[in-house]
């Protein structure tokens, strides 16, 4: 008989393999046990609150243990656990939050349920590719992404993400996947480029790219209205703008990742409003049900639509789908989680709340290790440098981060660190209150750090 480990942290170490972790440092360290939560805080297995700084994982826009949310899902649970929308089936909540994303989002037809963003995105390049071969272009396939991005981890969605982490070791990205610039003015502008010329030499980059690549190839542009994962790397000015005008130039859709911003991160409803981005698809996630229920939606034009609809026709079907698209629970969580998120205006608590969130993030940027402090709405970053002059990067990388984040969890409070960047992307119910809190306790924590 194989001897069981005692404590939930040894049985933790001892069986699971987890997500976007070290494995080794895991055992060494072991897991951080988190028991419950409730609005903007959690509290771990000692009891202990931390104020969540990161909203789970940019997600959990209504705070933890909404109860409104519990009821919904437990109703739903109740009434009909489960049921498919393949064959002419459907259910009414997938209808009705089908059409509520519609209505709210500029510019869009259709929806399209999955269960994360990462098949959301990898749903997405096989509807590019549908949609191509029904238009009888069979070569125009490449898909163009950007450095830093992150659109997710399955196979494709991968290959979209511009970070080689989510590369190594996996024979990764696949070579229809092209990458260009990143919209980071102060890692990559020349010397005394302003907003508007780096824009204009990105998106003088990506024509080029289009050209060499010939634009009978390319089929498609993603990008994030603001990179998350990335960075937090907010686009200069006109970026948007004058990608979009490459992109319509050589008959290249447009992809708008969501999944972060969507549902009022950036002071609008969705990012694309933000920065006057109108995609062909959009992607949306995580906030759609504060991450109570894993689910996704993929959002497209009415053009896009007609020309899948007449090729199904053709062929006979759209033979794609999981067992899971449109579940009724979590399309019930969806319609009460943005009930909650109108009714408390959070779109418009976060056009109140950022000036003073990003006044507080904005605050750091004199400290000498900090290169650049950057942020919209309430989502914004640090990002610290070994040297301020030269933005020479720390050795290791990541080292002060790390660190950086552990004394944020001793003084309880829980973000993310980005390699040497560290990210703040609270709940959207966080009070103003809350806000100087949450910085308090990292002007603390970077005290310690010397």
């Amino acid at each position: 008989m194989i001897d069981r480990p005692n404590s939930l942290a040894a049985r933790d170490i001892a069986y699971y393999f987890h997500p976007a972790t070290n494995a080794r440092r895991h055992e060494q360290v072991g897991p951080m046990m988190i028991e419950r939560g409730e609005g903007v805080r959690v509290y771990d297995d000692a009891g202990k609150a931390y104020i969540e700084g990161l909203a789970g994982l940019w997600s959990v826009a209504v705070g933890f243990g909404e109860p409104r949310l519990v009821k919904a899902a437990a109703e739903a649970m109740a009434k009909l656990p489960f049921y498919h929308s393949f064959s002419h089936k459907s259910h009414p909540a997938a209808t009705k939050l089908a059409e509520r994303l519609v209505a709210m989002a500029p510019g869009m037809g259709k929806a399209h349920f999955t269960s994360s963003g990462s098949e959301a995105n990898d749903l997405v390049v096989k509807m590019i590719w549908y949609y191509q071969n029904a238009l009888g272009r069979p070569s125009k396939k490449k898909i163009i992404s950007r450095v830093k991005a992150y659109h997710g981890v399955t196979i494709v969605s991968a290959s979209l993400t511009g970070m080689p982490n989510f590369h190594r070791d996996f024979d990764l990205p696949l070579p229809f996947v092209r990458h260009v610039g990143c919209p980071n003015l102060w890692r990559y502008g020349l010397p005394g480029e302003s907003e508007e010329a780096f824009a204009t030499r990105l998106a003088q980059e990506l024509d080029a790219t289009i050209v060499a690549e010939g634009p009978e190839t390319v089929a498609a542009f993603i990008g994030e209205p603001v990179m998350g994962a990335g960075g937090v790397i907010a686009p200069p000015r006109t970026y948007w703008e004058k990608i979009q005008a490459v992109c319509r130039k050589h008959d290249v859709l447009v992809v708008a990742d969501e999944v972060i911003t969507g549902f009022g991160r950036t002071g609008n409803m969705f990012g694309c409003q933000t920065y006057k981005i109108e995609p062909d698809f959009m992607v949306v996630s995580k906030a759609i049900t504060s991450s109570y229920f894993p689910l996704s939606a993929i959002l497209f034009t009415d053009k896009v639509y007609q020309t899948l609809a007449d090729n199904s026709a053709k062929i006979g079907v759209f033979a794609h789908g999981f067992t899971a698209s449109g579940h009724p629970v979590g399309t019930a969580v969806a319609l009460e989680n943005l009930d909650i998120i109108e009714e408390k205006d959070l779109v418009g608590a976060v056009r109140r709340m950022a000036p003073q969130f990003q006044e507080r993030l904005q605050s750091f940027a004199s400290h000498p290790l900090v290169g650049e402090a950057r942020g919209v709405g309430l989502v914004g970053a640090l990002e610290f440098v070994a040297d301020k002059a030269t933005k020479a990067a720390f050795d290791p990388p990541g080292s002060f981060g790390g660190r950086l984040v552990e004394l944020c969890h001793e003084e309880g409070l829980i973000i993310r660190a980005i390699g040497d960047v560290t990210a703040f992307c609270p709940p959207l119910i966080i009070t103003p209150a809350e806000i100087d809190e949450m910085f308090d306790k990292f002007g603390r924590a970077l005290k310690r750090m010397g």
